[in-house]
């Protein structure tokens, strides 16, 4: 009977993971490529850093004081447009939308009186250079006859009662009556009062319906530098001795008779009408 021969030792049998394992093996590569290479740039960049530190900290320090300084500016003043003469213009031109600009400026700055609305085709009082602001003051104001119509023409009328001009307002409408001295005075066609005596002054009508349209020097309100309102209380001569003047607005039949009223010595007073 053969003995049995010396028994081979066993071999490890390898797992699927040991082997994969193995695979694996071999030199391992810096995480995040902090290589050599990796590391010699970044030793580059801190001495290039501690090279220049103190221009960098003091750029930054620039920068904190003007972001502080910004921070605690107040905010620019609220602006106001304010229209202007685009080019030099002479006295009496009427504006043009070519002659007016429009520019902003602090409310603060801008002039009293500006007019900012129904500037094209007034007419300027005066000169004017370039970015001069248009207030009332460079305008002529309105017409005395503007809004009545045309054909009409203003007409200064003096009567003689001052105190009843005083009860006068722009817009009023009035008969005008010329007082003669005696019933001889009256003309062709007209009879005198039956209840008068022949040495009584007679009125007879002039115009009818004639609108007031200023009491030059009456104060109140004005149109063009031209008193508009009676003022009580005020005398400055236009309810002097010699009566009160009136301007009347009436075509040009209406003025040569008043104007020919006035010349034959006739006082002349009114009546207010609707």
């Amino acid at each position: 009977m053969r003995s049995p021969g010396p028994t081979a030792p066993a071999r490890p049998v390898a797992s699927a993971r040991s082997v994969g394992s193995a695979k694996q093996t071999g030199p391992t590569k810096a995480v995040g490529g902090a290589g050599p290479a990796g590391l010699a740039g970044l030793a580059d960049l801190a001495a290039l850093i501690s090279r220049y530190r103190r221009l960098l900290a003091a750029g930054c320090a620039a920068a904190a004081v003007a972001f502080a300084l910004s921070a605690l500016r107040p905010a620019a003043p609220a602006g106001t447009r304010v229209p202007t003469a685009a080019r030099d213009l002479p006295s009496g031109a009427a504006l043009s939308s070519s002659d007016i600009r429009s520019v902003t400026v602090p409310a603060s700055a801008a002039p009293a009186g500006i007019v900012r609305s129904g500037l094209v085709g007034r007419v300027l009082a005066g000169p004017m250079r370039r970015g001069e602001p248009l207030t009332d003051a460079r305008l002529i104001g309105p017409r005395l006859l503007s809004g009545y119509g045309p054909g009409l023409v203003a007409v200064p009328v003096r009567v003689a009662d001052a105190a009843a001009a005083r009860l006068l307002r722009p817009g009023d409408r009035i008969d005008v009556l010329a007082a003669s001295a005696a019933a001889g005075d009256l003309g062709d066609g007209e009879t005198a009062d039956l209840g008068a005596s022949p040495t009584t002054a007679q009125a007879r009508p002039l115009v009818s319906a004639v609108p007031v349209i200023a009491i030059p020097g009456a104060g109140g309100e004005t149109k063009g530098g031209i008193g508009f309102g009676g003022a009580p209380g005020v005398d400055d001569g236009t309810y002097g001795g010699d009566g009160a003047l009136i301007v009347v607005a009436a075509h040009h039949e209406q003025a040569a008779t008043l104007a020919g009223g006035a010349a034959g010595g006739s006082r002349l007073s009114f009546v207010i009408v609707e």
